[in-house]
Order: C-alpha cells, then structure tokens, then sequence
C-alpha cells in the first residue's frame, strides 16, 4: 500500500488515500476554501467500530479533512507507521521500549477511550450467563477442558444445565492488540499459561482455529455451535453474541459493560502521569472487568508534513474532547477526565521543524 499524490488529484491504493487539495474545476482553492487535506492510519480492530464513526463525525464538522483507516490489527499498524505509509497506527498493544527504539523517529502514545475484551460463546441451550474464572478460561485455551459440561465449569455454573458439547477454541491469526490484551490477563491468572505462552500481539496457540480480526474470531463463534472466543465488546454487541461473566480479582463474577471497563480505569490516571503505557488487566477495583485496556492512536512527536501534521494535532483535539461522547452507545469507556489533560499537553508536543502544531490552551 503506497500513498502517491498528484497536484490535483488523488491516488489510492488497498482503500488508503493520501492527500490532495484543488478547488472546484481542478483549480486551486479559493481565498475563502480550505485546503482538502486527507489523512491515512491502519492497525487495531479493537476500537474500529468507534474509529469509523468518529472519521466520518470530524468529516461532517471539519469537510476539508478526510480520513482513512484499515482494521489490519495493531501489529499491521504499528509495522505501517514504523515504514512511513501511514499518518498514524492504532494498537491496543503500546510499543514496547524495544519497539519505539525501533521507529524511526519518536512515537507518542494517544489514549482514545478504554475497551473491555468480552470472552464470547455460542451455547444455544444456555438460558443463564455462563461464568468463567482465569483457571478455566486457561485451561480452555490450553486444550485441557474440551466439552462444555466439564466439572470444572460444571462448579462454577451450579443450577446451569451445560451441554455435553466440545468446545471450538477461536482466537486471532493476525498480531493483535485484542490478543496481547487477552494473553496478558491468562498470563497473569496462570503462571503456566506465563511460561509455555506468555503475553503478546501474536503467540503460538496451543489449541484452536484462528480468525483475522475481531471481525473474524467473531464470526467463527457466530457461526460455530459450543465455539468460545475473545473480541473487544463492540463486536460482542453487533453480533449479539453471549459474554461469559469472568471472576474478578475481588472474587465476583461480572460481565463486560462501560461501567465495568470504566472501573478497570479507577487509580490508572496516576501512574499514566509518567508514562501513558499502563495496564489496567485484572484489576483490584471491585466491580471491575479483569479483561479490559486502553487503546491508542500513534504518531510522530515531529512531523514530517506541517498541513497534514496541523490536520492530524486538530483531529486528536477533537477526539479527546468531542469525540468520547459517541463511546458509551458503541459499547467504550470514555477517558478519566486526567487523561484528557495529559493527551492535551502530548498533542501540544506535536511539531513541525521544531515548531508546535497546536498552540498551548487547556484539555
């Protein structure tokens, strides 16, 4: 996918556009008509279903700014803005130091909104919530309980008839946020899980079919009777999938929702003072959900271009103002308002040639 521009058209490959700017008729724009400015960004899945109503809301509010994004997961965004053909990536998963050491140039970290990973089944006959614990979930995925009316979930749903049902593991074939999210909290519930998997974008499954995307572990349980998987709550929600209740570190069993994702938040605003890059994954709060995160969009601290760098600084000002209103009806927690001050002053770290893109002003 390579962006190429002409002086007054627009080239796109693989639905990435780049940027152009003429006026009606091809000529330039007018004194009073704002240069058409097009920015390109591709990576996470997990918060694409918010993504995509916030380009086309900042379209509606600001028309000379267009925006496209691929759902490629966050390891394809972070390798595409690591090789420059996008304006930003998006990942569930922050760069490690290793990987920003990496980038050619200074990478900043944007939190947009935190999201909960919903674990997902299709049992037909279940009339009440299926609860899981990290022991169970691990197993699952270890290959180790393989039918849905093992004892050991059999415990942990007393009064509920499970079915005598083998269960379809589904998980991402793809590098993935959703994944690093959901891999961290096995690790952190199972110190076996720790050693022969471990946490991250991609790992080697023990056992299941994999799916690209959260669009694709979600159409795989969808489709397939007894299937388990994992996808951020959004996908949950389109799909109409059933969410398991996951037993927190507090001992109850509490099923994805805002108010649960937004509990997982409570006391992070503190340590994100000094680097935004924290992990909100099984979390003491006690009405929290223990499979949750923030996600983030990625850019360049200097940028390369002063138009699309001034257009990208005045979209992530709106994102993290405007734009968490429209997070809680697709299933996202709005950022703790501690986090729009610390976004405010790293979107006023954006340069040109040294030079701010956004002048200083309160989140």
């Amino acid at each position: 996918m390579w962006r190429v521009s002409f002086l007054c058209s627009v080239a796109s490959l693989a639905t990435l556009a780049f940027v152009s700017g003429c006026g009606p008729g091809g000529g330039a724009p007018g004194p009073s008509e704002p240069m058409a400015v097009s920015l390109t960004g591709a990576g996470a899945s997990f918060p694409y279903p918010l993504y995509s109503k916030w380009f086309s809301e900042y379209h509606g509010a600001e028309p000379s700014v267009q925006i496209s994004y691929q759902s490629i997961g966050s390891g394809g965004g972070i390798q595409a803005l690591k090789t420059r053909i996008v304006d930003f990536g998006a990942s569930d998963a922050p760069l490690s130091d290793e990987e920003a050491s990496n980038m050619p140039g200074v990478v900043v970290h944007i939190p947009t909104v935190v999201g909960a990973v919903a674990v997902v089944h299709r049992l037909p006959a279940a009339k009440q919530a299926i609860r899981l614990d990290g022991p169970a979930l691990t197993a699952i995925y270890l290959g180790q309980i393989k039918r849905w009316n093992d004892p050991k979930l059999a415990v942990l749903n007393p009064g509920v008839k499970l079915p005598d049902l083998p269960i379809t593991v589904a998980h991402r074939s793809d590098g993935s946020g959703t994944t690093y999210l959901f891999t961290s909290y096995l690790a952190a519930v199972s110190p076996e899980w720790a050693k022969r998997v471990g946490a991250a974008k991609s790992v080697n499954w023990p056992t299941g079919v994999g799916g690209k995307g959260n669009e694709g572990v979600a159409g795989t349980v969808k489709q397939s009777p007894g299937a388990i998987g994992y996808v951020e709550l959004a996908y949950a929600q389109q799909n109409k999938l059933s969410t398991a209740r996951l037993r927190n570190t507090a001992g109850a069993f509490v099923e994805p929702t805002v108010p649960s994702t937004t509990a997982a938040a409570t006391g992070a605003v503190e340590r994100m003072k000094d680097d935004v890059r924290v992990s909100i994954v099984n979390s003491p709060a006690p009405g929290a959900y223990p499979i949750a995160g923030f996600t983030y969009l990625l850019v360049y601290r200097q940028q390369s271009d002063q138009t699309e760098g001034a257009a990208l600084a005045g979209f992530l000002q709106w994102a993290i103002r405007e734009g968490q209103a429209f997070a809680v009806p697709l299933g996202y927690a709005p950022l703790p308002e501690g986090v729009l001050a610390i976004n405010q002053k790293a979107i006023q770290g954006l340069t040109y040639q040294g030079e701010p893109l956004v002048a200083e002003q309160g989140p």
